[in-house]
């Protein structure tokens, strides 16, 4: 029997011939990464295990990304503890405050994930990694203390579930709302503990930016991981920022005879731009469909849309423009270097010209802790990948999440706007 490309590189971290869905197995650990949220009780567990030293230093990248700047002082007790595990570990890959980021879009950048990887993250979009062709996946505190003790971990083989994209994107719709799409069809659950598998024409001809798109929001759809086929785009990304040599890394395709326990299949080529209301990211309508309702913030960023390219298309739509005297807008790259290259370009100074207010890299108002939460009743559009109530903010406020071309032409209006709208 066939195998998928997860199941190809699960089987070749477990040093087996084969494996199937199902199969409990043990894998060697090519990255496990904490965060200044997460690693606190990781380094609790680690110590109460009895671990003295993590099974490889360059091994375990250690990312401020969540509180920072620090919000209080519980905030900056978590970032210490960590800063001072990392001096105590000798952790090569240690990114302190100002030369930090986003770990889902930084560890890529730092050029720390490889095709065919297995990769470990205490956070629940750590499947964002997928991207690049390998495995990854989000895991609890105990399973990653676990993990820098032994440098492998167990795994149950999932199911995959392929999904297949074709035609080409109209102009000024985007990788966001071909995801949002997937969100819609299987809702919050419908994948699992599957792994998604993403292929086609579309993709094979979309750069890594976009990629990272599918795999980071695999988990809306409840999936263990998400991963795009790996290729000649894959090689091109990697090529000036890997830290293995190009001979360490692993390219899997699935073969012919691969089973799944389902299929999607979309043509993207009349896709308009979709937007999830809220309170589900699988609450999708086409942003023709959703009511004109006031929009009190607008927030660009996070791990999904935080890019420097996310950050250009939101440019493109703004320049020249003002922000709605009503609706507030936050602007947030995902690293420092996406900060230094908005610089650079020009953005920040379209981004300041329109009213928009930018922010360090940092999770905060993604996960609703700082730097942009929403108040009682508001409503925010959002590029970030997850709605739910509560999430960002008061209980009572509305999210909806849209493409960083939505969010752009919406905080231009104060209603949700179809960029074309805007720039036509």
């Amino acid at each position: 029997m066939g195998m998928t490309v997860t199941e190809k590189i699960l089987a070749n971290r477990a040093g087996a011939k084969e494996v199937k869905p199902g199969d409990l197995i043990f894998v060697k650990i090519d990255i496990a990464m904490a965060t200044d949220i997460s690693s606190p009780l990781t380094i609790k567990v680690f110590k109460e295990m009895g671990g003295e030293k993590v099974f490889d230093p360059d091994k375990v990248p250690l990312v401020h990304d969540h509180l920072i700047p620090a919000k209080d002082i519980k905030s900056a007790e978590f970032s210490k503890m960590m800063r001072h595990f990392a001096r105590e570990q000798g952790i090569k890959n240690y990114y302190e405050v100002g030369r930090s980021g986003i770990s889902h879009q930084l560890l890529p950048e730092q050029g720390l994930i490889h095709p065919g990887d297995v990769v470990f993250g205490a956070d629940s979009h750590s499947t964002t990694y997928g991207g690049l062709g390998c495995f990854a996946t989000g895991v609890g505190s105990t399973d990653m203390a676990a993990a820098w003790v032994l440098g492998e971990s167990w795994i149950r083989v999932p199911e995959s579930i392929k999904i297949t994209f074709r035609g080409k994107l109209p102009e000024w719709v985007c990788a966001k709302d071909m995801m949002l799409l997937v969100c819609r069809d299987l809702g919050l659950e419908g994948g699992t503990y599957k792994a998604l598998e993403f292929s086609g024409p579309t993709i094979s001809d979309m750069p890594m930016y976009d990629r990272f798109v599918f795999s980071n929001m695999t988990i809306e759809c409840g999936g263990k991981n998400g991963v795009v086929v790996a290729d000649e785009v894959t090689k091109e990304y990697l090529k000036e920022r890997a830290k293995k040599p190009e001979a360490e890394w692993m390219f899997f395709e699935a073969d012919p005879d691969a089973e799944y326990c389902h299929e999607l299949t979309y043509d993207v080529s009349d896709l308009q731009p979709m937007v999830a209301q809220p309170h589900l990211p699988g609450n999708v309508v086409p942003v023709s469909e959703t009511e004109p309702v006031p929009v009190d913030q607008v927030y660009i960023g996070s791990c999904t849309n935080g890019k420097i390219e996310d950050l250009r298309l939101a440019a493109q739509v703004l320049k020249g423009k003002k922000v709605s005297e009503n609706t507030r807008m936050v602007v947030v790259p995902a690293t420092e270097q996406i900060y230094h290259e908005m610089l650079q370009e020009g953005l920040a100074e379209i981004f300041h010209e329109s009213g928009a207010s930018i922010g360090p890299p940092t999770c905060g108002a993604c996960f609703g802790a700082h730097m942009g939460v929403m108040a009682e009743d508001e409503v925010g559009v959002f590029t970030t990948n997850r709605n739910f109530v509560g999430r960002n903010g008061h209980p009572s406020a509305k999210v909806y999440l849209v493409s960083p071309t939505v969010a752009a032409a919406t905080a231009i209006r104060g209603v949700i706007t179809d960029p074309r709208e805007v720039l036509n």
